[in-house]
């Protein structure tokens, strides 16, 4: 079985050095995960352009849904590394785990949006009705239905690379749910 190694700045095309100087710069070190998409010429460019795109969503609904994509998926990666960004978004950690939990007593709004990213991901996209009028209900539009899609499919992106090649996880690793 072949051995995944992650890719260094010197290892890189010039057009992913510069991405790696941008991450160095922005987010203070180049995340294993980026590195490895550095493989492909174009993966890392195209990846961050999906991540970094405007949407209609805040920053503690993207977490919500990464929270749960990478819980339902399995992936140690993502789970450690959106529970950093989760606190960052000002989410604790007992909030945190009822995220991953897709079950969220703190707020009637997020926990409609937890019901439906969970219900997406696990039924592949055949939401049931209820859930669905829910989340509309609580004020979510169908511009808000398509970014969060777009946001699954970003989160999938990860989940099943780390999935595939184990790159180290170089964040605090996220404390199993009870």
């Amino acid at each position: 079985m072949e051995k995944f190694i992650v890719p260094t700045r010197e290892n890189v095309s010039e057009n992913n050095q510069a991405f790696f100087d941008n991450l160095e710069k922005e987010v203070g070190f180049v995340p294993n995960m980026y590195a490895f998409f550095a493989y492909s010429s174009t993966a890392l460019g195209d990846y961050l352009a999906l991540q970094n795109r405007k949407n209609s969503l805040n920053f503690k609904e993207k977490e919500v849904i990464n929270l749960i994509v990478s819980q339902l998926n399995g992936c140690n990666y993502c789970k450690s590394a959106h529970t950093e960004m989760g606190k960052m978004a000002g989410f604790t950690e007992e909030e945190i785990f009822e995220i991953r939990r897709a079950n969220i007593s703190f707020d009637l709004k997020l926990n409609a949006l937890a019901q439906l990213t969970r219900e997406i991901v696990e039924q592949k996209g055949e939401v049931s009705e209820k859930v669905k009028f829910n989340f509309f209900e609580v004020g979510y539009s169908t511009e808000n239905l398509v970014d969060i899609v777009m946001t699954i499919g970003d989160k999938i992106i990860t989940n099943y690379l780390f999935a595939l090649v184990k790159v180290p996880i170089d964040f605090s690793m996220a404390k199993e749910l009870q």
